[in-house]
């Protein structure tokens, strides 16, 4: 029976790793350079360069000979080593890849102690933080934790691409809460599907509206629903606003609101039917506050949260908390419902900021047409790195982040990580949403594209 000597560290790797970080390992690098260097006298220099490097470490291994090192840096090398084997023990003693589902499943399950810390560190390493203290030192954190955790049954879900009744260019889409979806595009189309009943392959695409709100043709870019999905708000082109029913697919017209006939990019709706407030943004950079009461419609003056710039996302997580960015890599934050903003930025973005999501007060994320997404944390911005082309859709509930970009690829944040899902689209994809409990997502873009999941 073999004997276990723990100076050798349970390997010649776990040994080898301690070896590479002491003295003599820089002295046997730098005699390998050296005489590898005097080669250009006499090959037989390459012979001594070899052994110079190689021999010291085989040798202290079969001596046993302890190497000089912090007992952080040990600690951490078993615990890599004992890791390993418990990878290798999860797969049956073969494969050393896990699957996506057994890593969720491990991500999902992994115990806390009964203080609510995280588990233990090496010796020497940070001090353990409990998670009330990393709330208390980022508002998102706890939010930006769950979504970071979708489960895995909701990661089977598969992305299709579907038929609908256009071929025109869809710039914006909406999954209301009853799982309803409406997509806006050019010449005033609107397009709806009614929730999901029995076999989600039967769905079917209709047109709610054919030539915009003033029945003009206007283009559309913006649809927003309120929060029980009663009704569903659109914008667009030369002033074009406009209100639906979703029981009756009646539409009230309500174009050129407080007399302004600006393009309307974007549209943000919060409350409930009935007791419903509006912000529309336009390209001189002015937020316009509706407010529609036991129906009738008022309009503030605009403000403009920056410096004019045109704003290009906007929206709303209740009927007082709210984000817009602009082109000019300003993001602007609202407590009052959009009545006044307060600069949260710059961003610090290498492009130009296209869209945004936002869960409430403190978690904002912003997209860019670098590929980039920017997370707001309730006082500083972090990156992550998306892809290479524009992110120009981006929607967000609790548990989920989905993007979709110019390429026709759609992004989910799994476990605190980007992965392109499997359906791409054979156009650029522009929006994106989502229902709260992620029962259904909808992507739009150019030519009439549309991917569904579920």
């Amino acid at each position: 029976m073999a004997t276990h000597d723990s100076s050798a560290g349970d390997g010649f790797v776990p040994f080898f790793r301690r070896y590479a970080k002491s003295w003599v390992h820089a002295v046997a690098a730098a005699g390998m350079t050296a005489f590898g260097t005097l080669t250009i006298v006499h090959r037989g220099f390459a012979v001594l360069a070899l052994a110079s490097y190689v021999v010291p470490p085989v040798v202290l291994y079969l001596l046993r000979t302890p190497i000089e090192g912090s007992d952080e840096d040990t600690a951490t090398d078993r615990q890599h080593d004992a890791a390993a084997a418990d990878r290798a023990t999860d797969s049956g003693g073969g494969s050393l890849e896990r699957t996506k589902g057994d890593t969720e499943a491990a991500a999902i399950t992994e115990p806390e102690s009964e203080e609510g810390t995280e588990p233990s560190r090496a010796p020497g390493s940070a001090t353990t933080v409990s998670k009330e203290q990393r709330r208390d030192a980022d508002p998102a954190a706890a939010r930006e934790t769950a979504a970071d955790r979708a489960p895995q049954a909701e990661r089977s879900r598969r992305w299709e691409l579907v038929d609908v009744p256009t071929e025109t260019t869809l710039r914006d889409v909406c999954v209301t809460e009853t799982g309803a979806v409406y997509a806006v595009g050019d010449d005033g189309q609107v397009l709806t599907a009614d929730p999901v009943d029995g076999d989600p392959a039967e769905r079917e695409w209709m047109v709610a509206l054919e030539d915009g709100p003033a029945a003009e043709g206007e283009n559309l870019s913006g649809v927003d629903a309120t929060a029980g999905g009663e009704a569903v708000w659109i914008a667009g082109d030369s002033g074009a606003v406009g209100r639906l029913e979703a029981e009756t697919r009646r539409h009230t017209d309500y174009s050129a609101p407080a007399g302004i006939t600006d393009n309307w990019p974007g549209v943000a709706v919060a409350g409930p039917n009935g007791d419903e407030t509006i912000l529309l943004i336009n390209g001189s950079g002015d937020v316009l506050r509706g407010r529609y009461r036991d129906g009738e419609c008022s309009w503030d003056e605009p403000v403009t949260p920056g410096s004019g710039s045109s704003l290009s996302g906007i929206a709303l997580a209740d009927a007082s908390i709210g984000y817009c960015c602009d082109t000019n890599d300003g993001v602007f934050e609202t407590t009052d419902g959009g009545d006044s903003f307060d600069r949260i930025g710059p961003v610090g973005a290498g492009g130009t900021l296209e869209n945004l999501a936002t869960l409430g007060r403190g978690d904002c994320l912003v997209s860019a047409d670098d590929g980039v997404v920017h997370r707001y944390g309730g006082s500083t911005w972090t990156p992550e790195r998306v892809g290479e082309e524009a992110i120009c859709g981006i929607a967000r509930r609790e548990g989920e982040t989905i993007v979709c970009d110019a390429d026709g690829v759609i992004h989910e944040r799994v476990e605190a990580e980007w992965e392109a899902v499997d359906t791409r689209a054979p156009e650029s994809l522009l929006a994106v949403s989502v229902d709260a409990d992620g029962e259904r997502a909808v992507a739009v873009g150019e030519d009439g594209t549309v991917a569904e999941r579920w």
